[in-house]
């Protein structure tokens, strides 16, 4: 009987091929465990790791999971009726029914920090062999097959921004559990402030050396490790890739690093801006440009002296600015991550781009005969679904291509420009990418209205605890 990947035709040349090397190496031995791990709704990996037996099947049969996990805010409560009849309701998803992961057996790592483990990125799909209409990896797919239809290939780099801390306190006291629980009590590896002195890299060497090792054996593109400034905050740095493999990056690594982190007693937490003294707020800033399938060249290199990119550069950029508003709910999905909007603090206030400016929310590098020519998009936290992100990207962007729009004049001093302002808030970026008409069609009403529930239901709960500022302000003054 055909499997399930057969049935539906879910798997190309390429990953049969990949399947059957990763059987072989299971046969041999060499992996006694197997995680398939989907990106849910926030890019946190879910899954289920089967030992090596039960996983050569699982491989083509895939693996069956309940459907609520497509329906949970960040504290994991599933926010969605699913046991009546009113309310809000996705087609298929009723009574916590199950859906199926299937690997792409391409994304196949070994993990260097356990024994004997593999792990294997999955998509989502309905139990009758469709695309899950919730899935974020498949809506990246969507818009890199319409990138590909118009002759192009999305290369993208990361740069990202987190904090390492020692973990002096993982609070795991029964009166600790909750939803989500105590976080860990910890302290600082280093002061801050010293952005990039050598000194303050090498008392931090340890927990340097421990990433790049592990990174490095889990074969991911590291470039570079910086000691950023805020206390205990740290970058990396990771070569472009292209297509779907950003995303995926982005995604193994947060998960690699944290994992890394804990087992050596430290606690590596990618939220934009941690309640920490002094702190300052993490970023991810995502430098992208296209590459043209015919030649093999970057389609964003200008031709002619004083131009910053090519004209198709020039209109992606624009439809990157267009679009900044509606994508910012995708590009920064956290309460915590409007924290970070602020003037004179290296993170974009407004809607501008400018030449190899850090002020302005695109900065534009390269120009006549650098193959590197690119944009960098410094408006994401390092918390956004990468999936998400970046197919709101391609999307603003190829939207832009198809308008033919104009960027209008760099803004030399950005934090000034005459501009349409950023959200200062995760409810009205959420508003913003409602009445985004073209984000809305490219990754479907359906998808837009979940993705908003989801969320509006993190802001009511947040809206109704009282925060210790409104205890010192109010308690002893009425």
């Amino acid at each position: 009987m055909a499997s399930f990947v057969e049935r539906h035709g879910l798997w190309g040349d390429d990953q049969r091929a990949c399947a059957a090397e990763l059987i072989a190496r299971i046969d041999a031995g060499e992996i006694e465990t197997l995680r398939f791990a989907f990106p849910d709704q926030h890019g946190i990996l879910r899954g289920k790791t089967l030992v090596a037996a039960e996983a050569k099947g699982a491989l083509s049969e895939g693996v069956n999971l309940t459907t609520t996990l497509l329906l949970k805010d960040t504290s994991h409560k599933t926010v969605f009726p699913v046991f009546n009849s009113g309310g809000y309701q996705i087609p298929g998803m009723q009574g916590a029914s199950d859906f199926t992961i299937v690997a792409d057996p391409a994304t196949f790592r070994i993990l260097p920090w356990t024994n004997k483990a593999g792990w294997v990125l999955c998509d989502a799909y309905s139990t009758d062999g469709q695309p899950s209409p919730v899935s974020s990896r498949q809506i990246m797919t969507r818009a890199v097959k319409e990138l590909d239809d118009l002759g192009y290939e999305f290369i993208a780099g990361l740069e990202v921004e987190f904090h390492v801390f020692r973990l002096d306190d993982p609070n795991m006291a029964l009166t600790d559990s909750g939803q989500p629980g105590t976080p860990p009590t910890v302290s600082l590896l280093s002061h801050g402030a010293q952005y990039l002195t050598e000194m303050r890299y090498d008392r931090v060497d340890d927990v340097m050396e421990l990433l790049r090792v592990q990174l490095q054996a889990l074969g991911l593109p590291l470039r570079s490790l910086e000691v950023e400034f805020g206390p205990s905050q740290f970058e990396l740095t990771f070569s472009p890739t292209v297509g779907l493999a950003p995303a995926d990056l982005m995604i193994l690594v947060r998960s690699a690093i944290k994992q890394i982190c804990y087992r050596a007693g430290y606690h590596a937490t990618f939220m934009c801006r941690p309640r920490i003294p002094n702190v300052m707020s993490s970023g991810w800033h995502l430098h992208q440009s296209l590459r043209s399938k015919a030649t093999g060249q970057n389609a964003f290199v200008p031709e002619v002296e004083g131009t910053d990119l090519s004209p198709l550069g020039m209109q992606y950029l624009a439809g990157l600015k267009a679009h900044a508003c509606g994508a910012a709910a995708l590009a920064s999905p956290t309460i915590n991550g409007y924290r970070r909007y602020r003037p004179f603090s290296l993170a974009p206030d407004r809607a501008v781009w400018a030449r190899d400016n850090r002020a302005a929310m695109l900065r534009v590098l390269g120009g006549v005969g650098q193959s590197a020519t690119r944009i960098e998009n410094r408006v994401g936290e390092p918390t956004a679904n990468p999936y998400l992100y970046m197919a709101s990207q391609l999307y603003a962007g190829l939207d832009g291509i198809a308008r033919q729009l104009d960027p209008g004049p760099s803004a030399d001093v950005p934090y000034e420009a005459q501009a349409e302002l950023l959200p200062r808030s995760l409810g009205e970026a959420l508003q913003c990418l409602r009445n985004d008409a073209c984000l809305v069609e490219k990754l479907g009403p359906g998808f837009v209205d979940y993705f908003c529930h989801i969320k509006e239901a993190e802001i009511a709960r947040f809206n109704l605890d009282v925060s210790e500022w409104e205890h010192r302000e109010y308690f002893d003054l009425f």
